[in-house]
């Protein structure tokens, strides 16, 4: 291209784009060359500086308003819980006596005298008295009923197996005591025990319901008992009448056990099913304590005493010897089966 004068014009050639020149303190522009890296990408190389920020008008959260935040409505009930359970055990230590020494501070109500444990029997109570207790019949109709039920066999029984039915007297009410089922249940389990007769194998047992059993397990009131058993001594007992081929359980006894055996009335019970159960088996007699401190034989009367000078005293004329020998109650044949 030339100018009106025919001189050729000079600069880049035609077709390139110009880049026009900046004029002072106009902001240079940002390089669009497609590998040139750019530090700040959004204002370009010659950005102005940013503003200050304001300051905020939101004052920041203390420790306290932090926790009550995270921990929601447990902030407040933790303070409440730690001031309960201080209050309790400040309570609990004021109320408790001082332990410190021989010194305690007595509490404001009256204390129980607490009984000496001397082996003495209470003034008035022999050794083989009925002790204070429960309800019992007095006088049933000397008639008896059959609680239904039966068991296996248990036992060898080289020599003999023995069936035996278990019976209450009519006007008998066993239900202070578990009903005449839990009578039944608590003869079974004794004999079935392996401390009881079973341990010999002589002996075996089974329960039956009906026909004509070798014995039969019976609960008697007082007077039935005075009947059957004679009362020459005059003391509750229980017996085995073999005439009538059945075992008197002395209700009065089951209900409130025996001084003198001083065992719960639980064992009394087993010591009733046994002794009087070894009576049928054919042990007539009855054995003294055979030594100091250790367990009265099944057959002993520890309805009388466990001490051979009480029952000597009981029975003057009888086999057990004013030896002073005192045995512990024991409920079964062979205690240590």
């Amino acid at each position: 291209m030339t100018d009106r004068g025919g001189s050729r014009a000079t600069g880049p050639a035609a077709g390139t784009p110009q880049t026009p020149h900046r004029a002072s303190g106009e902001p240079r522009r940002a390089s669009h060359q497609p590998l040139r890296a750019q530090w700040d990408p959004v204002g370009g190389e010659d950005r102005p500086a940013r503003r200050p920020r304001p300051e905020r008008a939101v004052r920041k959260q203390s420790r306290v308003g932090r926790f009550v935040s995270t921990y929601g409505w447990r902030a407040y009930a933790i303070p409440v819980l730690v001031a309960v359970t201080a209050f309790v055990m400040w309570d609990a230590v004021r109320a408790a006596p001082a332990q410190s020494g021989d010194s305690a501070v007595a509490p404001d109500v009256p204390a129980a005298a607490v009984p000496t444990p001397d082996g003495l029997f209470p003034a008035g109570t022999g050794p083989g008295e009925l002790p204070d207790g429960g309800p019992f019949t007095v006088a049933g109709a000397g008639t008896w009923h059959l609680v239904p039920g039966s068991t296996e066999q248990v036992g060898a029984g080289t020599k003999k197996v023995y069936t035996y039915t278990v019976e209450v007297e009519d006007g008998v009410d066993a239900t202070g005591y578990g009903g005449e089922a839990a009578f039944a249940r608590m003869v079974d389990e004794t004999l079935a025990n392996p401390k009881s007769w079973t341990n010999s194998p002589d002996f075996a047992f089974r329960r039956v319901d009906g026909g004509e059993p070798d014995f039969r397990i019976s609960l008697t009131s007082q007077m039935s008992i005075r009947r059957y058993c004679g009362f020459d001594i005059p003391l509750e007992g229980s017996c085995f009448n073999p005439g009538i081929e059945r075992v008197l359980l002395n209700e009065a006894r089951w209900v409130r056990g025996a001084v003198a055996f001083q065992g719960d009335v639980g064992s009394y019970r087993q010591y009733q099913i046994n002794h009087e159960v070894g009576h049928a088996l054919g042990f007539a007699g009855h054995e003294p304590c055979r030594s100091q401190g250790g367990l009265a034989p099944i057959m002993m009367q520890q309805t009388f005493g466990v001490a051979n000078d009480d029952i000597a005293r009981v029975d003057p004329g009888g086999v057990v010897p004013a030896d002073g020998l005192i045995c512990r109650f024991n409920p079964w044949p062979f205690p240590r089966g």
